[in-house]
């Protein structure tokens, strides 16, 4: 027994004398930040976010955080990686369940029903669709919203200043009144503007009727041209022809998917195009005055930070804007010259 306790004091000793010459306590081990796909490379619908290293916050908490996309596009994939940067900005652990639906509304719906069944802290919803289909099955888990032109008139809170629900979140609002005069500033000569949108998004509705207003106060005609699927964007472009002078494209989800064939048949009839945002001047489009998606992003993440690590109710959280003077003009300088238009007095 004397044996054993002597034993114990020396190896007790050797402890000590060993955490002493490395400065007196052990070193943790090193974290890593969990892997999150956005940008370019959100998940397909129906995979799930395996294997990833989580970050360890203050309190050890790490949260479920599910991400409900429309579709990929430059604008939205902006949007998402916006939103995950904020969140390791803030040091937040968290796992990530991104899903993308392809453009595909019945895919929303599953998708979010399947969100709201895996029980996640909160939902990150991309586009008005993906954000209608998310509220419309839970009304309790904090869900914040992107992408969403006007969520009051979506339906999807009271109002854009006191939600009064589990439903808040940064709209893509963009200044149309702006774009249109920009319009007139490079093609004094337009009379009639066609506009595309597909009539089924709350959001594109919306700002067509914005335009539509602008353009009648400008004393141009305008002509409706809607479609309903990705597969009808090129006919209904090639319809314009002949009888429009410009195209106008808000931020619609569908035309922003395709504006690749946009503005390839409008560029060969030598047909301009006005864009809701830069993701669609990049794909072809002339040119925008318009809104960064990865700020708004951003800006839902922090409200994601606030809610998951300081109780801040959701139900009283306003919408969030982009400041008008964070908007950036973004010109297509080889589109303007297949066209032949001088955008440089612009710059």
């Amino acid at each position: 027994m004397k044996k054993n306790r002597w034993m114990a004091w020396l190896l007790a000793g050797a402890m000590a004398a060993s955490m002493a010459a490395c400065g007196g306590k052990a070193e943790p081990a090193a974290t890593q930040a969990p892997e999150t796909e956005a940008s370019g490379e959100t998940k397909a619908s129906g995979e799930t976010e395996a294997g990833a290293e989580e970050t360890k916050t203050a309190d050890g908490t790490t949260y479920k955080i599910g991400v409900i996309q429309l579709v990929q596009h430059a604008a939205l994939d902006n949007a998402n990686k916006g939103f995950v940067d904020a969140l390791d900005d803030a040091g937040l652990s968290y796992e990530i369940d991104q899903q993308n639906a392809a453009g595909e509304q019945s895919t929303c719906q599953t998708i979010a029903e399947t969100l709201v069944n895996n029980n996640n802290d909160l939902i990150f919803a991309i586009a008005t669709p993906a954000a209608q289909a998310v509220a419309g099955v839970t009304d309790t888990i904090p869900i914040l919203v992107s992408a969403v032109t006007d969520p009051a008139a979506s339906g999807l809170v009271e109002s854009n200043e006191t939600p009064n629900c589990n439903v808040s979140g940064t709209s893509d609002l963009t200044p149309v009144k702006e774009q249109i005069d920009l319009m007139q500033r490079i093609l004094p000569e337009v009379k009639t503007v066609g506009l595309i949108y597909n009539a089924g998004e709350a959001n594109s509705v919306i700002q067509v009727d914005m335009a539509k207003e602008a353009l009648e106060t400008a004393g141009i005609a305008y002509k409706d041209y809607t479609i309903s699927s990705s597969n009808e964007i090129q006919t209904v472009v090639e319809s314009m022809v002949g009888n429009v002078d410009c195209i106008y494209a808000p931020t619609d989800n569908m035309v922003a998917a395709g504006m690749a064939t946009v503005s390839m048949v409008a560029t060969e009839n030598k047909i301009p195009v006005i864009c809701g945002e830069e993701g669609m001047v990049d794909a072809g489009g002339l040119v925008t005055y318009g809104i960064d998606y990865y700020q708004l992003g951003y800006m839902a993440g922090q409200q994601a930070v606030e809610i998951l690590t300081k109780g801040a109710d959701i139900s009283t959280m306003p919408i969030g804007y982009l400041d008008a003077s964070k908007c950036t003009l973004k010109i297509n300088q080889e589109t303007a010259d297949a066209l032949g238009i001088d955008v440089s007095g612009l710059e």
